[in-house]
């Protein structure tokens, strides 16, 4: 089976490549390394998962200053645009493209080259805070670059899309666990608007052209190599260094967080099972992917202060624009279609993310 999947060097899809691949899928992988977090998170998730090296003195002859989301100067090295690059460790099964889905030129040209069957969209401009300053890049990458990845599939007859939805399109609603049958019109975020945008969009698609489809709502995945501007990733680094982290709506949150491995096994899930014709005889469904046990955010801090030994200095905060109290999955329509079951704990995955940690921030 040829599948595409874009946002390929992120978090979720670098992992997910390496699991299609190693089953023996045809995979190609293509992101464009944006500088929204550091981009050498993504370089070393390349090597990782595909094994693809980067000489250092290469590096250093081609880094590049530029401006990360945090407003940080950093530099990163230079990939070529649109050039496959073969995976060392899986060569037959996978290779890596630095493109742009809003790119709509070179992603028709990657279809027609390639005829994939299936295509998984990941690739977004992520994060809800970044979205209240910079809400026109959502619009690029979100809205017109998820247009580009429909208009693809619809001309090439793809056989099953699915792509990245959110728990932030849940927005204002109070009514726990969240269901997928729930009414979901109140965001909170330029960020879960597009997201929910997606969700019509393709319904839109499945509709006209007969377009299989299946959005995945995620909720909060944490894990090793996970992103740098995400909780765990932040708590990690103040507390080894000694510094105070900010524990927003003092520190009364709820999340439901979920091992990134169960969530890379439930996307599998989905990919493989095309959707049926619904009662409207539109071929498209919605899940949300989580874990269904939400942790207080106090808890979850504290299960890395242990990890890491160390406790932690507390920054108490008010609510911030954009953020939402709670989040709580309902995935039994997961479990009962598809066969999703999330297995690892929060004490086993906060550990083996820590242990992670510690191992990646002494190699930098």
């Amino acid at each position: 089976m040829k599948i595409l999947i874009t946002g390929a060097a992120g978090f979720i899809g670098s992992k997910l490549v390496f699991e299609l691949a190693r089953r023996g899928d045809e995979v190609v992988g293509i992101d464009n390394l944006n500088t929204y977090y550091d981009p050498n998170l993504k370089y070393a998730r390349l090597e990782k998962f595909y094994g693809i090296h980067v000489d250092k003195s290469w590096l250093k002859s081609h880094c590049v200053p530029e401006t990360g989301g945090n407003g940080e100067e950093i530099s990163y090295p230079e990939m070529p645009w649109r050039e496959e690059i073969p995976s060392t460790l899986f060569p037959e099964h996978l290779k890596f493209v630095r493109m742009d889905i809003a790119d709509r030129e070179s992603l028709e040209a990657l279809f027609d080259r390639k005829q994939f069957d299936k295509v998984m969209n990941l690739a977004a401009q992520a994060g809800v805070r970044y979205s209240i300053k910079n809400p026109y890049a959502y619009v690029e990458s979100n809205v017109m670059g998820f247009m580009n990845i429909l208009e693809c599939c619809r001309r090439h007859g793809i056989k099953h899309l699915v792509y990245a939805s959110s728990s932030s399109v849940y927005g204002l609603n109070t009514q726990v666990p969240f269901s997928e049958d729930d009414e979901v019109i109140r965001p909170v975020s330029i960020y879960a608007a597009t997201k929910k945008s997606n969700e019509l969009m393709a319904h839109a698609y499945g509709k006209l052209y007969n377009l299989p489809s299946t959005g995945l709502r995620y909720f909060t995945v944490y894990g090793p190599w996970g992103r740098p501007d995400m909780a765990p990733m932040l708590f990690a680094n103040a507390i080894s260094r000694g510094e105070r982290i900010n524990v927003f709506n003092n520190g009364d949150l709820i999340r439901d967080f979920t091992f990134i491995d169960d969530i890379v096994n439930g996307t599998i899930q989905v990919i493989d099972k095309i959707p049926q014709p619904n009662v409207d005889s539109i071929p498209i469904k919605v899940y949300n992917i989580g874990c269904s046990h939400p942790v207080k955010l106090m808890d979850f801090i504290s299960e890395i202060e242990q990890a890491l030994g160390k406790e932690a200095k507390k920054n108490y905060l008010p609510m911030q624009p954009g953020d939402v109290y709670q989040t709580n999955a309902d995935t039994s329509k997961l479990e009962q279609e598809v066969g999703y079951h999330p297995r690892v704990l929060l004490h086993e995955g906060i550990e083996e993310f820590v242990e992670w940690y510690k191992e990646f921030t002494n190699k930098r």
